[in-house]
């Protein structure tokens, strides 16, 4: 190591940094430990460009302690800036960004779609699915939506009815999909029906329960799905079967009737039955076509047509069916059912197999493709 050359070369290099904008002390600093570097190193690796290498180092080892700096005098500012030690705040803002989402400037179904993604947590293609658009399509009118309330005051909150309708699909997806929601809005649509006093955010409240109360029931151990009428009614909760229908009974009182109310007696007829045999089919047909009033939708008039097959026998239900698009999601799985119903099983494999491949899950095609197995090796037998 050759210590004269090293100490010919400070100066220059000491000069460089302070050329460079940096305080005397701290290139003194900087310089130093690329003195003690060069110390280390160049005995087994000595550079070509000496001088260029102690600038190089010298300028590093002044950025990490400038980042360091800052780093300490942020931290001493976070500890200043903690609150006192005492209970925390029971504060939760997350309904409030719901409304804050449904921002009037948006349309209802953009204002639901951004509210999802950004605060739902749900991903593009969870919330496609559950509006049965494509991905791109959904992902074109999330950026339109975040597009739109860029710059806008957010003092402005949506309407409940927005509202309700994020809760309704963030429960479903996870009630049925990858990310488990369910719980999470159910929470939150207690604190809604605390604060406001609505009827349909009490037959909300009272749908999540009566579905959730079955959730242990709609899987095997094996996480195979297990059809309403095959579950064990011995494992639905029926604490929140009592406070579902109890929630619902006095928002049907009111006599302001509305959709979330509506899938709620469904759900509550389903929940009343002791065994699948039971199940009131002709009241819950009715209650279909109430909703079907309520909503126009094709998936109630789909669901509707599964009630009249039990209602009124097969033929019926699928008489139901063919008024109906075959691309709605499910239709092929419902024609499937209303076919092995009413004795065809050759056509109800087909139909199983062909429901599989469509299915939007893991778990709902295997199970589709089990009912199209055990068909097939019914016929063999």
């Amino acid at each position: 190591m050759n210590e004269v050359l090293l100490r010919s070369l400070t100066p220059s290099v000491l000069g460089i940094l302070v050329r460079r904008g940096v305080d005397f002390a701290a290139a003194e600093d900087a310089v130093q430990d690329a003195l003690v570097e060069a110390v280390r190193v160049w005995p087994t690796d000595p550079p070509r460009d000496p001088k260029g290498w102690l600038v190089t180092v010298a300028w590093r080892r002044f950025l990490d302690a400038t980042r360091a700096a800052a780093a300490r005098r942020r931290r001493e500012d976070l500890v200043d800036e903690e609150p006192a030690p005492g209970p925390a705040s029971a504060v939760d803002d997350t309904l409030q960004l719901y409304f804050l989402c449904a921002h009037p400037s948006l349309t209802p179904s953009s204002a639901v779609a951004l509210t999802l993604r950004a605060v739902g947590g749900l991903t593009t293609r969870q919330i496609a699915q559950a509006y049965m658009v494509p991905e791109a399509t959904m992902a074109q009118r999330i950026s339109r939506a975040k597009r739109t309330v860029t710059g806008v005051r957010f003092d402005q909150p949506g309407d409940v009815a927005t509202v309700l309708r994020v809760l309704y699909l963030v429960f479903n997806e996870g009630y049925s999909g990858d990310v488990d929601l369910a719980a999470e809005a159910i929470r939150l649509t207690r604190q809604l029906a605390a604060a406001i006093d609505h009827p349909e955010v009490a037959g909300l409240l009272a749908l999540m329960l009566l579905h959730h109360a079955r959730r242990a029931a709609r899987t095997a151990p094996d996480g195979s799905l297990v059809p309403l009428a095959e579950q064990d009614r011995g494992r639905w909760d029926t604490k929140s079967i009592a406070e579902g229908v109890e929630i619902l009974q006095a928002a049907l009182a009111r006599d302001r009737l509305g959709e979330f109310q509506a899938q709620a007696a469904i759900a509550a007829l389903h929940a009343d039955a002791s065994t699948a045999e039971e199940t009131d089919w002709v009241q819950i047909v009715e209650w279909y076509d109430e909703l079907a009033r309520l909503t126009d939708s094709p998936i109630v008039r789909l669901n509707r047509a599964v009630a009249v097959g039990e209602a009124d026998g097969p033929r019926a239900g699928l008489a139901a069916l063919t008024a109906l698009d075959h691309s709605l999601p499910r239709h092929t799985a419902v024609a499937a059912y209303l076919h092995e119903r009413d004795g065809d099983l050759v056509t109800a494999a087909r139909l199983y197999a062909e429901a599989a491949q469509k299915a939007p899950n893991l778990a709902e095609r295997d199970h589709l493709t089990r009912q199209a197995a055990r068909l097939n090796a019914r016929r063999c037998r």
